[in-house]
């Protein structure tokens, strides 16, 4: 697992390039919980497909619940898709991964301000005969390199997502124009990690992924960890309330209550417990103004 001391210091303007070759994209939200009943208090979350795959969200919202007495209904998504979403009004909370597009979305006016809440790192995934012959090395760049020179199989989540956007960057850092090279062997899926996971199990193929979802995903076929350690593969997480003078509906009480309890030391104690056969999945640090 990569320490935020190795990886801090390459995170903000290294995924904010990722960000800036996005497409539009108007797909529907995914709603992941059940509609409240009438007349419970609740606020609604936007929020990047890792935090429910992962099973965080499980563990940390009963928790909040249990405090304050506030339902949080999750609708997940990729977090180009979660930040349009709170464009719109449609949640009271954004909580995502990709520190360019959330600062962007605060100049903007949607909301505000950004607080991080917690981190972790990505890492490549794939076959492991591993086509490539990448397994082992540390340089993300050198790897997709070679993935790219040997046209071996590549899944992309294509979804706008903060994993998205940071496998775009990547493919930037390593000098490799997608538009002119992409070719069968890399294949854009515009779904979530678990579907891209799923995909590339059946295809042999690599794909980029959080470590949370994948130290999660149970259908793991032949595939496995084989890069990892690169600072630029490190991942900040963010959360914002949507801004109540845009959208006057907006919870800002309610959502402004989870935002303090994620933040303050009980949320950030429940991230830090969470793991998954004895691996922390994430690492509090809302009180790291820089992240």
């Amino acid at each position: 697992m990569l320490t935020k001391r190795h990886l801090l210091a390459a995170t903000t303007a290294f995924l904010a390039l990722g960000a800036a070759a996005l497409a539009q994209d108007s797909r529907p939200a995914a709603t992941t919980t059940a509609p409240a009943p009438a007349g419970t208090r609740f606020i609604t979350v936007a929020s990047t497909t890792s935090t429910v795959d992962s099973g965080l969200f499980n563990h940390l919202l009963p928790l909040f619940k249990a405090k304050t007495g506030i339902e949080v209904r999750v609708i997940s998504q990729g977090t180009g898709q979660a930040l349009d979403t709170g464009r719109r009004g449609d949640a009271d909370v954004v909580f995502v991964h990709a520190r360019g597009a959330e600062e962007r979305f605060v100049a903007e006016g949607f909301g505000g301000p950004r607080r991080p809440v917690m981190y972790n790192d990505f890492v490549l995934i794939g076959p492991k005969s591993d086509p490539a012959g990448i397994k082992g090395s540390r340089d993300i760049a050198a790897a997709l390199t070679a993935i790219q020179t040997k046209a071996a199989p590549f899944v992309s989540r294509g979804d706008r997502s903060g994993t998205h956007q940071a496998e775009l960057a990547l493919w930037q850092a390593a000098r490799i124009d997608l538009a002119a090279t992409r070719g069968t062997w890399y294949r854009e899926i515009g779904q979530g990690m678990g579907a891209a996971l799923n995909t590339a199990g059946g295809m042999n193929a690599y794909v980029l992924s959080d470590r949370a979802t994948w130290l999660s995903f149970r259908n793991r076929a032949d595939l496995d960890i084989l890069v990892e350690g690169d600072r630029r593969l490190f991942n900040q997480y963010g959360i914002m309330l949507v801004n109540p003078q845009r959208h006057p509906h907006v919870k800002q009480a309610d959502g402004q209550a989870f935002i303090d309890w994620i933040v303050g030391p009980e949320g950030q104690k429940a991230i830090a417990d969470y793991k998954i056969n004895g691996q922390q999945l994430f690492f509090a640090n809302a009180s790291d103004t820089g992240a």
